[in-house]
């Protein structure tokens, strides 16, 4: 293997090689002075000789122009169609070294582990080998097997690619504008991840237990007395693959029936569930007999967190609305690169952008068409979603081709259009509703509790005949403690009554003011102490209020 400063000078002249040597400038390899950059003559377009210098560079480089061709986002058009083709094959490692790799890990030969092994691999890829095998109870399992050295070779050429992206954000004005650095940073984690099939077999098992209960779906099971972070062991799926003649010449109502299954599954992970598979090409999906769906290759998955749930359905109560404005802002809120040149130009646009869609059903529009060209929108104003959006929007692309393919008539809208519709009211009812309940209640008690003793110490004061003077800092921790209740106007209610007992005690005789007294407390600590109790129970786990 070359060392770093050799890896960093055959990236250099890869890239000057095919026509790139103003981007190697850009990237701050000029400065390691490695002669000169030649530039090879010829008639192809730049997005056909890029692909060209990432196959040259190697498995990396491969995997992160994969990446690139889901990013409408960050590249044009044509760029994405060149990227597209990217295909990440390599030629087979010998059967020597894979039993060699299997011996390390496992500690026997393959014979010792399983019933049968087969030397020659299923599919050789440039971080791992498959290869079919059986255990000893007769079960058919794949055993994939991570390449030699590739853990090192892949490390190096993260860190100079973020190295890389680093110098660009400095030199290079639209790199800054698209925070490239996030985006490599994206992309280490992502292949880092792929790395280890340890990682790969629980994201398996967390898909298992997702569609436990959807017999259409079936997830391979993997046996960890066989697994470790460099060999999976994984059940095997028999079928044909999704895209296969044999499935192409099935009768159009059990092709609708597949593509529809698979809608569901997709919509299952995004909206139902935040975990998604990242990866759902035809080679990873297969039709058994039965017409179950087998779906492999759990390497690469795309998580929604709570918070960007949220802003997921805030974007799409937005667009439910028709509202440009709205969406303008929760893109805004989205994008983790907020620097556009002229906001309202961006409004326009949108708006521009909603009139295609004006009056149209979700089910009437196609969604990978919306995205990318929403995404290519973006681009134009230098805003860029976070990877997980780019990973979804390319789920959602593939999912909608492999469904037009299966039957021409189909629309991924009308099958993700109940479920986006969920996600948009969960901007009005929460599902954190009730954990908020649950702090409104303790916070009134707490409210309720601490209230009688303040008040005692005011009236005693005003027992003693010490003049009043409200100041706002004096109310300030009161009115804190009441807002922390979430109803300002109960904090509001409570406040001007107090404000107003004052008044008449300043005027009233001893025996109206200790009246008046022992019924304020008596009525603030019962009021105050109801409403935390009733917030309190309202929250408690298996209690249900009317609305809920």
């Amino acid at each position: 293997m070359p060392t770093h400063f050799e890896r960093y000078a055959e990236v250099a002249q890869i890239l000057a090689r095919h026509g790139f040597g103003s981007l190697a400038a850009a990237l701050g390899l000029g400065r390691l002075h490695l002669g000169p950059m030649p530039h090879r003559p010829g008639m192809l377009a730049n997005p056909d000789r890029l692909v060209l210098a990432l196959e040259e560079l190697g498995p990396t480089f491969i995997k992160l122009g994969q990446l690139l061709s889901t990013r409408p986002d960050i590249l044009p058009q044509g760029y994405l169609v060149a990227l597209s083709r990217l295909q990440d094959g390599a030629p087979p490692v010998s059967p020597e070294v894979i039993r060699s790799v299997i011996v390390q890990e496992l500690g026997a030969v393959p014979e010792e582990l399983f019933e049968s092994f087969s030397d020659t691999p299923l599919a050789s890829a440039s971080i791992g080998q498959a290869h079919a095998a059986t255990l000893h109870d007769g079960t058919a399992v794949v055993v994939k097997v991570r390449r030699p050295g590739v853990v090192a070779q892949v490390q190096e050429d993260l860190e100079i690619l973020q190295n890389l992206a680093h110098q660009a954000g400095r030199n290079w004005a639209a790199a800054a504008d698209y925070n490239v650095e996030a985006v490599a940073a994206a992309f280490a984690e992502t292949l880092r991840a792929e790395l280890d099939y340890l990682r790969e077999g629980r994201n398996a098992e967390r898909f298992a237990a997702n569609f436990a209960h959807d017999a259409s779906i079936h997830i391979p099971r993997i046996f960890w007395e066989t697994t470790t972070s460099r060999v999976l062991t994984i059940e095997r799926i028999y079928g044909v693959k999704i895209d296969d003649a044999d499935v192409a010449a099935l009768p159009a109502p059990d092709r609708d029936g597949l593509a529809n299954r698979a809608a569901r599954a997709a919509a299952k992970m995004i909206f139902e569930d935040g975990f998604f598979h990242a990866d759902p090409h035809p080679g990873n999906l297969f039709v058994e007999t039965t017409g179950r769906i087998g779906l492999i290759d759990f390497g690469m998955v795309g998580e929604i967190g709570n918070g960007l749930r949220e802003r997921l359905g805030k974007l799409l109560l937005a667009f439910s609305r028709n509202d440009p404005d709205r969406i303008c802002r929760a893109l805004l809120e989205l994008s983790i690169s907020r620097k556009t040149a002229n906001p309202d130009a961006l409004r326009q646009d949108l708006a521009h952008f909603m009139e295609q869609y004006q009056g149209r059903a979700l089910g009437e529009i196609h969604l990978a068409s919306l995205a990318t060209e929403l995404l290519g929108l973006l681009r134009n104003h230098h805003l860029q979603l976070p990877s997980e959006i780019a990973m979804l929007t390319k789920m959602i692309v593939m999912t909608e081709g492999m469904g037009v393919r299966l039957n021409p008539e189909f629309n991924l809208g009308e099958v993700l259009k109940p479920y986006a519709g969920r996600l948009a009211f969960e901007r009005l009812i929460p599902r954190k509703l009730p954990g908020l309940l649950k702090q409104l209640g303790l916070d009134a008690a707490d409210f309720g509790t601490n209230l009688p003793a303040r008040l005692e110490r005011l009236l005693q004061q005003l027992d003693d005949g010490v003049e009043v003077h409200l100041r706002a800092e004096e109310l300030a921790p009161l009115m804190a403690r009441a807002e922390r209740i979430g109803n300002r106007v109960v904090a509001g209610l409570v406040l001007a009554a107090f404000i107003r007992g004052i008044g008449d005690l300043t005027t009233s005789d001893n025996g109206r003011l200790r009246a008046w007294q022992g019924r304020l407390l008596a009525g603030g600590v019962g009021a105050m102490g109801a409403m935390g109790g009733y917030l309190a129970w309202t929250a408690r786990p298996g209690r249900r209020v009317r609305g809920q």
